[in-house]
């Protein structure tokens, strides 16, 4: 049976397939398993039915109470709504559109280099923390025993969506510089939120330049990230084993479902 991709959702413009990379092993990940995803509260009728006929049986959700409870996921029909909530115990999970609200806080958080240094510090957090660790390693379980297909998300499906398809594609065995290039194709999909983002930094007073660095993917964030892994883990196979605590039946697993030929 041929694999007909689902349309682009006008209501989440970063959902995308994490399949048909190729491996180091001359194998692909197979499409229609994983899809990475901004927020899906804002889903129209028309997405809504693209989910469905995907076969999303699987929301993983990586975003704070804040963010779940001011803009709650629309699932599709007979989907579980997963929690995954991998920065709610440090104080990188603050919600950005929160500090905004707070016109002298947001200007000594991203202020003078601010957004650029939380941005770093938010991916090395991503890596060793422990709720962050804890929720990564759920993701990948719940991925390898099905149902049917997932979407991982968080609000604008850059930095921990990007964290999250970064540990599936390295268990994949996907060249590195091929997760590099699936974390930074975000950029293309950013416009609304970057606009957002400005029009919100406006009503609060504060320069938009400032927290323009919270609004892109750059390559150096990700990096920041493997540097985290080689400093705490050594390698990736360590971080996989002892700081996702995955043992070897999880990994064949969801190498199971997501590689084909």
């Amino acid at each position: 049976m041929t694999y007909l991709a689902p349309a682009p959702l006008s209501t989440a413009p970063n959902f995308r397939d994490l399949g048909g990379h190729a491996t180091r092993g001359g194998g692909r990940v197979r499409p229609g398993v994983v899809f990475r995803s901004d927020a899906l509260d804002r889903v129209d009728a028309a997405d809504m039915r693209t989910l469905e006929e995907a076969g999303v049986r699987q929301v993983i959700d990586l975003r704070t109470s804040f963010e779940r409870e001011s803009r709650p996921d629309r699932l599709p029909e007979g989907a579980d709504h997963v929690v995954l909530d991998v920065q709610g115990d440090h104080s990188t999970g603050a919600d950005l559109v929160q500090v905004l609200t707070e016109p002298g806080r947001a200007r000594t958080v991203f202020g003078d280099g601010g957004a650029t240094r939380f941005m770093h510090e938010v991916n090395r957090v991503l890596v060793s923390a422990e709720d962050a660790r804890a929720g990564y390693a759920e993701m990948v379980r719940r991925i390898a025993a099905g149902p049917g297909a997932a979407v991982v998300h968080c609000t604008a499906g850059k930095d921990r969506t990007g964290w999250a398809a970064a540990v599936l594609l390295e268990i994949l065995e996907v060249p590195r510089e091929t997760v590099f290039a699936d974390y930074l194709a975000s950029n293309d999909r950013l416009v609304r939120m970057q606009e957002l983002t400005r029009e919100a930094c406006e009503r609060s007073g504060v320069d938009p330049a400032l927290v323009a660095p919270m609004t892109e993917c750059r390559r150096a964030y990700l990096e920041d990230a493997y540097a985290e892994v080689e400093r705490v883990f050594g390698t990736f196979e360590g971080y996989v084993r002892d700081g996702l605590g995955l043992d070897r039946p999880t990994v064949e697993a969801v190498r199971g479902r997501m590689l084909g030929q």
